[in-house]
């Protein structure tokens, strides 16, 4: 073969294996392949397996496992975290940036706008292109979020709306394209959930109640007053099952004619609006107050203060929402508590699950976040960074 007819051959073949993996497979080094799988093989940067565990999943022997582990490992790239277990030391690039959907529930609430930060700041980090559209609390808005998501074709879609009447239609219209739908706080019908454990969340603020009852008024309490949110469906409505159980856990049985639930849309002037009304007709000077999210419990607690009667009730709020940390620093409150949900820590869970969820690695069918019971003595202590909030806003 004439030198130009060599260098033209060598040039195709160069170029051939820039598009074909056939004619690049063959310089592939197997032991390097191998030593691939071991690292892919953790399905997270934390995640520890034993030697039995990665030989399973690479599908090689123990002996030939055990060469490839203890090379990694003397080059830094795996380690032992525990005796007979091995760890990557290290994140592996993504094969691909993803295109995620947001919507957020709404800017009116500050619980949704940490939430929103949140998710934006960690998507910056891991390189994912992720586009943000507003719900604005409103079920159609929420459909037509939806449908703009689909024009866009993204790779997965994350639903923060609070409807839960439109949740079917929402998951249908997603799922009928292929798209993965996370649910936050919401749950949707086939998505995969994040957010709260409603129950465990509501049982803390409702034993922190039976707590300040027991030491302040003897155990004795004239009424249980719950601010609903009736459009987010059953399951977030456990929050308030859990309130009341807490609550008897502490001081004894509640009796259900001492119940009051009054639907306040989870909004602050809604819920002022209807306890307002309650005390126009309530006798009761022996009253504990809380609900499914702080704007609502703030609004109650505000139609108690407007008559001077502050000292009939006290109050535990859910999310810790900033509100609710400005109204645990205001003196003189009867907001005793509030359970935190940490929005502001909800990218940091959220985004990765998202990526697990399109790398095809298993995920569970819900992730709860932890609750904390934030108080007026340990508010500075898990938020010493809060700007100052004017809460004239709210009255």
């Amino acid at each position: 073969m004439k030198s130009r007819d060599l260098r033209e051959s060598v040039q195709f073949e160069t170029q051939g294996l820039r598009l074909k993996g056939d004619l690049s497979e063959r310089y592939h080094v197997d032991a390097v392949l191998r030593a691939c799988d071991v690292l892919e093989c953790f399905q997270s940067d934390s995640e520890a397996l034993c030697l039995s565990e990665i030989a399973q999943r690479i599908g090689l022997t123990r002996s030939t496992t055990y060469r490839l582990l203890v090379t990694l490992e003397s080059r830094g790239l795996v380690c032992r975290p525990k005796p007979l277990h091995y760890c990557r030391t290290f994140r592996l690039p993504r094969k691909r940036k993803y295109r995620i959907g947001y919507a957020a529930q709404s800017t009116e609430f500050a619980f949704s706008r940490e939430v929103t930060e949140s998710i934006v700041r960690v998507a910056g980090t891991e390189a994912v292109d992720l586009v943000v559209l507003d719900n604005r609390y409103s079920p159609r808005i929420a459909l037509r979020n939806v449908d703009a998501f689909i024009r866009e074709q993204l790779d997965l879609v994350m639903e923060f709306q609070t409807d839960g009447q439109v949740a079917p239609t929402v998951a249908s219209r997603l799922s009928q394209r292929g798209i993965p739908l996370i649910a936050i706080e919401i749950p949707h019908p086939g998505a995969t959930y994040y957010g709260a454990h409603n129950y465990e969340a509501g049982v803390i603020g409702g034993r922190c109640l039976g707590r300040w009852a027991k030491s302040q008024w003897q155990g004795r309490v004239d009424e249980v007053l719950l601010m609903d949110l009736a459009a987010a469906g059953p399951v977030p409505r456990a929050r308030l099952t859990g309130i009341i159980d807490g609550v008897r856990a502490v001081v004894g049985m509640i009796p259900d004619s001492c119940i009051s639930v009054l639907n306040g849309n989870g909004q602050f002037a809604r819920s002022l609006e209807l306890a307002r009304k309650q005390l126009r007709k309530s006798k009761s000077r022996r009253t504990l107050i809380s609900g499914i999210n702080d704007p609502s419990v703030i609004g109650a607690l505000r139609g108690f203060q407007e008559l001077g009667m502050d000292s009939c009730c006290a109050a535990v709020g859910q999310n810790a929402s900033l509100e609710a940390r400005a109204e645990l620093r205001r003196p003189g409150s009867r907001l005793i508590g509030s359970v935190a949900f940490f929005p502001e820590k909800y990218g940091e869970g959220l985004i990765p699950l998202a990526l697990d969820i399109l790398e095809k690695k298993p995920v569970p069918p819900a992730v709860y976040v932890k609750h904390k019971l934030i108080t007026m003595q340990n508010v500075d202590n898990y938020y010493p960074n809060d700007p100052a909030v004017d809460l004239t806003f709210l009255n």
